[in-house]
């Protein structure tokens, strides 16, 4: 299926069920948003690596305006529906300050996996007590998914723009194990490498060896 929706190029990655809060200011976008809100119609939020426009993004929803100002400012609550791709820009738009595409609709696979994902959470809470980090996803872990995760684990926006374009949410998984395979070594090297630093030049209480 395809159709059209207007866009808002950001130089970020949103997931499907993912919450994002804007503020918008540019006058192109006051349009939009204004539009979409009377109209009741989500808009597409391709991503922006490098300066260049990617060929994937997401349709978000607007859920509802947080405060508007006078200026016709507004911050907004939306969130994340599902991944699109694509096909056709349209810059200009008769009578609109802002542009649109043609998107299809890739088929996504989210079938869940609690099992694995619990145990893909233990590697994650690992990560986190070498960062310190303390965080709660609200729901239990074998309820969650590579979506909600895949922001809080160190990604480049390289590496989350790659794991939005996996529509299997065991490739998915596959993706962020991998990353945590290679993150976890290296911080426990430097939290090792930090230990001694600190030891050095204390007093040691050692055994000898025995010749």
């Amino acid at each position: 299926m395809t159709n059209f929706t207007p866009i808002f190029p950001l130089g970020i990655v949103v997931y499907p069920g993912e919450a994002l809060n804007l503020h918008i200011f540019e006058p192109r976008y006051k349009q939009l948003i204004s539009e979409c809100v009377a109209q009741k119609k989500p808009f597409g939020i391709p991503v922006v690596l490098d300066k260049q426009m990617q060929e994937f993004g997401t349709l978000v929803t607007i859920e509802s305006i947080a405060k508007q100002y006078e200026g016709g400012e507004m911050d907004i609550h939306t969130r994340g529906t599902k991944i699109f791709r694509l096909l056709e820009l349209v810059r200009e738009i008769p009578e609109k300050l802002y542009s649109g595409a043609i998107v299809t609709y890739p088929e996504t696979d989210s079938q869940a996996d609690p099992l694995a994902m619990k145990k893909l959470m233990g590697k994650v809470r690992e990560l986190f007590k070498l960062l310190q980090v303390n965080k709660d996803f609200g729901r239990p872990d074998e309820e969650l998914d590579s979506y909600a995760i895949a922001h809080h684990i160190g990604l480049t926006t390289e590496q989350e723009f790659e794991l939005l374009k996996l529509f299997s949410e065991k490739q998915r998984k596959e993706f962020i194990k991998r990353h945590l395979h290679k993150a976890i070594p290296l911080l426990s090297g430097v939290e090792q490498l930090k230990q001694r630093i600190q030891l050095n030049g204390h007093f040691k209480n050692l055994s000898g060896f025995n010749l």
